[in-house]
């Protein structure tokens, strides 16, 4: 059972799903489409939002020219601390399902500051990486249309400014209407983007293989067990950045989270949900990575992924050799990739916003449900706009600032992924030997998970102090990406104090109050 903290005189919490007036400090629901989304859909919604082609194209070779074939070794590494937290999640979902996640889990924890903090971490993170995917997705079109009509002219249209911005706010747009309306359109538009993604990354990897076998490979590289051995990377560096890698390599799974009051089965289904989502992320990546690198080598040869000139888009560069004809669809699937992820990231986001209204943290109206579509409207379009005026500005200002910005939220995610496996820690501290599973589930797992986090939190704030960090500009010697960084968290921390002073009744607790597992 989940009871409420002895210092507060509020009914208990006697069941996950109850539905507790929100003003008593307990969960309550705030008008979604209850049973809309199955296991399925969320899982497909969970691949969208990780967008594994746009991802890997971009992380393969970097991490290449720092591990060499170490590589699958590095994605297991990356995805030790993603499963365990993922873990936690699960737990905490098990116990409070509620579309608020780490706002509301951290605040049932921690009280209503550490809540409000971590719920400000989540929104800001994918509000950052909306602006991010909508503008490689106008990197990827107009690339695809030089592509397929054979003009390379066009490819250079996304690097005018004015173009590139008014297209990827007609994505923004176009993602924006397809959010707003009700989960079965979202589920249906990604049942087809992220299977065409899939499938064409399976052609392609397997493909490659195929080449290897004929002897047509580039530099044809023996597949080995160690390459999947972490302890044989080589080095300590090595390792954190791979850690790091799994940051954005993996990140996105937690929005199968956000959509449990609108999945069937709220109490267990997101969990599985999450948890299937990154294993089976994990196999896709290890998949392409193994045939890449046994099809192209590690060396800096044309097509090497060791090569720094085709390191920003590997999958472009090697489709022409491995599908030959059919290399456009590697374009095209990447281009799906970071337009159906583009769409599914506003889920996150806007049901935070959402909780954090409905809960007093924020104000009233971000608690609007759509009475036509029951999807958190005024939340959606709030998202989709500081979205598009951040990413416009940023456009015309730098394009080195805007970069830097997006490096940024790697600080963001593992702010608020570790505050909710800590959360997870805390709030079972009463059970965790209750049973062997409560012992791993709810202490060592999102312990280890938090810590690994927290490390790399830190690490990165320190290391983005140097001025050669991210794109390598900086304020009086001190690193862009730092400085912006600080400026998201110290942002936050000004408008939960502006929030405390308008809506004190939240950060009193009456309207959603600290609570302990007692079994």
């Amino acid at each position: 059972m989940t009871q409420q903290e002895p210092t507060q005189q509020h009914a208990p919490l006697t069941t996950a799903s109850a539905a507790i007036d929100g003003k008593e400090g307990g969960l309550s629901k705030k008008g979604l489409s209850a049973g809309s989304v199955g296991l399925i859909g969320a899982i497909v919604i969970g691949i969208s939002c990780i967008a594994p082609a746009y991802t890997l194209t971009a992380a393969l070779g970097p991490t290449v020219s720092e591990v060499g074939v170490q590589v699958p070794a590095i994605i297991l590494v990356g995805f030790i601390p993603m499963l365990l937290v993922a873990l936690g999640y699960r737990e905490l979902n098990r116990r409070m399902p509620d579309s608020g996640t780490s706002f509301t889990w951290a605040t049932r924890a921690f009280g209503p500051w550490i809540g409000w903090m971590a719920g400000w971490g989540l929104v800001a993170a994918t509000i950052l990486v909306l602006s991010n995917l909508a503008g490689i997705a106008v990197d990827f079109l107009y690339l695809l249309i030089s592509q397929v009509t054979g003009n390379p002219d066009i490819a250079s249209l996304a690097a005018n400014p004015l173009i590139n911005v008014v297209t990827c706010l007609l994505f923004m747009l176009g993602a924006t209407w397809i959010s707003y309306r009700d989960m079965q359109t979202t589920q249906k538009l990604q049942y087809w983007l992220v299977g065409f993604q899939v499938l064409v990354l399976i052609v392609f990897s397997v493909a490659a293989l195929v080449e290897v076998a004929n002897g047509n490979a580039f530099d044809a590289t023996p597949i080995e067990w160690s390459w999947f051995n972490p302890f044989a990377v080589g080095s300590f560096s090595a390792v954190v950045a791979g850690l790091s890698l799994s940051i954005f390599i993996f990140w996105g799974w937690d929005v199968t989270l956000t959509m449990n009051e609108e999945t069937r089965g709220s109490e267990k289904t997101p969990g599985r949900a999450a948890t299937i989502t990154v294993v089976a992320i994990v196999v896709l990546y290890l998949l392409i990575a193994v045939s890449l690198i046994a099809y192209a080598g590690v060396g800096t040869g044309e097509y090497g992924l060791g090569n720094p000139d085709i390191q920003d888009n590997v999958f472009f560069h090697l489709a022409g050799p491995i599908l030959g004809p059919l290399a456009v669809l590697v374009s095209l699937a990447v281009l799906t990739s970071s337009a159906s992820s583009l769409q599914s990231t506003f889920v996150g986001p806007a049901r935070t916003l959402l909780a954090m209204g409905h809960y007093g943290a924020l104000p009233e109206k971000f608690a609007r449900v759509s009475p036509r579509f029951f999807t958190p409207g005024y939340a959606t379009i709030v998202s989709a706009v500081v979205a598009s005026v951040f990413y416009a500005v940023m456009r015309f200002v730098s394009e080195n600032v805007l970069w830097d910005t997006i490096t940024a939220l790697g600080m963001m995610i593992c702010f608020y992924y570790g505050i909710t496996a800590f959360a997870c820690v805390w709030f079972f501290r009463k059970v965790w030997f209750v049973s062997v599973r409560n012992a791993f589930l709810t202490l060592f797992a999102p312990l280890i998970g938090g810590v690994i986090l927290a490390v790399l939190f830190v690490t990165t704030l320190v290391d983005s102090m140097d001025p050669s960090y991210g794109s390598g500009s900086n304020v009086a010697g001190v690193g862009l990406v730092f400085i912006l960084g600080m400026v998201v968290l110290l942002g936050g921390v000004v408008v939960m104090l502006w929030q405390w002073r308008k809506r004190p009744a939240f950060f009193r607790g009456e309207t959603l109050s600290r609570a302990v597992a007692e079994d």
